[in-house]
């Protein structure tokens, strides 16, 4: 077979999702071997149109073709919830579906190599980290050995040396890749091509070049648009002034401003309506819990594990009002382990000063009830039952009223991330527990994200392996548990 050869197209591709608009006649073709982002807004459809690719999701109209005998596998964002109480060999027993793989161990250990994972085949995936779920994640896909790799959100979770590990595996392979990050340095060091969902078109447009320079490509024709809206904005002003002028004079004045009249429709018509993509989540502040003082937390001692058995530690750790901790490690060293016992008060060696209202951003979401609407998670979480500050909360995390009476479970994992948020801000907490943040969130809201963070008056523990996210928020101690 030739290299170089398309072996996928999408020919005027259309697909709803219930009532709401994915794609819209999208058209563009990926050849063999490329390793291709694909970009688009948080909820834009990026996951569907994996769905559509894997040939879960049928187009309504229009064709997806690939290549005759193309095998293809799926790295999601997150291990499936009905497989999170399987063990590691039943979970990859799974991407077998009606197969028996007699050499099943070998190769599990071989895709679990190629991710840099230690994982015993009886041990319950969910008792995993997310770091190490991510790499069970990608492991999953491996072991399938595709010709053709679809990465959802790959990064979420992975400390540092995981980035690095699979950063060489997309740049070592020769499998044809299409992933979806928004990591951006992560992004520029293998793409060759980027697929971009327009939210607002629902088409798909195909650029080629590295990550930044189709960034850069995107921004300045963004930029155009914008400045032509300006100029037709403004000449549509004028001429309704002319309009106004000419009508109130009567006779042939009359036909003169009825024919602008219709040049001015003309002209509305060629105006780009903002679009959605350009969006980011309005300023917030999560307001502190005000009856609190003093200590809010102290901590003695801590679990690290190591080779999958916890030991514990001694620690010496007080937060007060105001002051937060950064809490560090690799992937599976129990730092989300730690997270969710400080949470729930299940924590050894842990004091929370009583009445502390304790306000816990989870990595897997699993803090929000899937089965409940957004609205109805949201009102939970108010202080006071104000709709219209409920109603202007949500708006200002990009939540609409279709998305408020959607379930939860049927919201994207960045539209998650973003309800979570708008909970936290109508909690009011005076501790604040988050575990890796900026996972599956636009690269567009993380800034906004930062600076309410670094404004928050009350104690927080951090989690991220992001380091410019961190930079912008005011750490007063780092507990590294490798170092323990």
């Amino acid at each position: 077979m030739a290299n170089n050869e398309v072996i996928l197209r999408f020919n005027d591709v259309s697909f709803e999702y219930g009532k709401k608009p994915i794609l819209n006649e999208a058209t563009f073709s990926v050849r063999r071997g490329a390793k291709i982002t694909l970009m688009g807004q948080n909820g834009a459809g990026k996951s569907t149109m994996f769905r559509l690719i894997m040939g879960e999701l049928p187009a309504e109209e229009g064709n997806v073709i690939l290549e005759e005998g193309l095998t293809k596998a799926v790295s999601k964002q997150v291990i499936p919830r009905d497989q999170l109480d399987s063990t590691v060999l039943e979970f990859f027993t799974s991407a077998f579906p009606g197969k028996k793989v007699y050499d099943i161990e070998p190769r599990i250990k071989k895709a679990l190599d190629v991710v840099n994972l230690v994982a015993p085949l009886d041990r319950i995936v969910k008792s995993f980290s997310g770091g190490q779920q991510a790499r069970l994640l990608l492991a999953h896909a491996i072991i399938q050995d595709p010709d053709m790799l679809l990465l959802d959100e790959p990064t979420n979770n992975l400390d540092k040396a995981g980035i690095e590990h699979l950063t060489k595996f997309l740049i070592d392979s020769k499998k044809t890749c299409i992933v979806i990050s928004h990591d951006a340095d992560f992004l520029n060091s293998f793409t060759q091509g980027v697929l971009y969902l327009d939210i607002f078109t629902k088409k798909v447009e195909q650029y080629t070049g590295n990550y930044f320079d189709v960034l850069k490509a995107i921004t300045e024709r963004l930029e155009r648009e914008r400045m032509k809206n300006v100029r037709l904005q403004r000449d549509i002003m004028h001429r309704k002034e002319q309009v106004n002028f000419f009508a109130q004079k009567g006779g042939h004045m009359r036909d003169v401003a009825r024919k602008m009249n219709e040049k001015i429709a003309e002209l509305e018509e060629e105006v780009v309506d903002v679009r959605q993509d350009d969006k980011t989540i309005r300023g917030f502040a999560i307001p502190c819990q005000e009856d609190i003082s003093g200590r809010i937390l102290e901590l003695s001692s801590v679990n690290v594990i190591k080779n999958h058995k916890p030991t514990a530690k001694k620690v010496n750790v007080t937060l007060k009002r105001g002051e937060r901790l950064h809490l560090i490690g690799p992937n599976g060293i129990g730092k989300t382990t730690l997270l969710e016992a400080l949470a729930t008060g299940h924590a050894k060696g842990e004091v929370v000063e009583k009445g502390i209202r304790i306000g816990y951003y989870r990595q897997d979401f699993s803090t929000l009830d899937f089965d409940a609407t957004v609205w109805d998670t949201l009102a939970r979480a108010m202080r006071e039952g104000d709709q219209d500050k409920l109603r202007s909360t949500a708006a200002g995390f990009l939540i609409d009223a279709d998305l408020l009476r959607a379930k939860v479970g049927a919201l994207s994992e960045g539209q998650k991330g973003l309800v979570a948020f708008a909970k936290l801000s109508l909690e009011a907490p005076g501790l604040l527990i988050l575990d890796e943040p900026t996972n599956h969130i636009n690269f567009r809201h993380i800034p906004v994200i930062a600076k309410a963070l670094d404004r928050y008056e009350g104690a927080m523990i951090l989690v991220s392996h992001v380091p410019d996210f961190v930079k912008q928020i005011k750490i007063d101690y780092t507990l590294d548990l490798a170092a323990l």
